[in-house]
């Protein structure tokens, strides 16, 4: 499981907490939505347990590892699809899959999984083209397939649908399904409430660096919707 316990963050020159105390604990099977409005503090948190910020107090594990201990094992287990991803662009889409795959010493199985992630996502005929001739949507796809590649037990989506046509939204879902019944685990965050309503079964609301509310998704909204029970929050 990943276990978030206590990490704080105040960025240098403020004197505010961009998180405070932050506890989520996500266990294997899980999809967990991570919502809240513009400056809430999510994105703090995520880069935070991918090891983009240092965070000032408390710990992060992965089944047990600590991401300050022992960062290296920490990060091979994790995968990150930030909402606006760099890529270099100057490579074909098959150099770049080579290169992430490499980096994470995927193995045999590695054209097995570039074949079954490129044909799933619809850009298998593309891969021979330089990445900076590829649309917005075939850059999402391209670097979601990057965070696949090596099997991670933890995938992190920052608003992973942006930009993919109803297809691709609608594959993206069923492999993340599919992942998460073989024992993955997907911290997601979106803007998109209907679709974290649907898709996830636990969810944290974070307000102003801290969480305001986290659980079951169903028990959460209750009878009313996600968004509802949002804008309450909010009011």
């Amino acid at each position: 499981m990943l276990e978030i316990k206590s990490i704080s963050k105040t960025y240098k020159g403020s004197n505010k907490k961009a998180i405070d105390n932050i506890n989520i604990t996500i266990e294997e099977g899980d999809i967990y939505g991570f919502i809240g409005p513009n400056g809430a503090g999510k994105s703090t948190t995520i880069k935070c347990i991918v090891g983009i910020h240092n965070y000032d107090q408390g710990e992060i594990y992965l089944d047990g590892k600590t991401l300050k201990e022992d960062p290296i094992e920490f990060k091979k287990q994790i995968s990150y699809v930030p909402d606006n991803p760099d890529l270099y662009e100057h490579l074909s889409g098959i150099a770049y899959l080579d290169f992430i795959a490499n980096i994470y010493g995927v193995g045999k199985e590695k054209n097995e999984l570039i074949e079954k992630y490129t044909t799933k996502f619809g850009i298998k005929e593309r891969l021979a083209d330089p990445i900076k001739t590829y649309s917005h949507g075939m850059k999402q796809k391209i670097t979601l397939i990057g965070a696949l590649i090596h099997n991670p037990k933890l995938i992190i989506l920052d608003e992973p649908f942006v930009g993919l046509d109803p297809k691709a939204a609608f594959d993206l879902k069923e492999t993340l399904k599919e992942l998460c019944d073989n024992g993955k685990m997907i911290f997601f965050s979106s803007h998109v409430l209907e679709v974290v309503e649907k898709f996830c079964n636990k969810i944290a609301i974070i307000k102003d660096g801290k969480i305001v509310s986290q659980g079951l998704t169903d028990e959460i909204k209750g009878d009313d919707t996600l968004e509802n029970k949002f804008l309450e929050l909010f009011e």
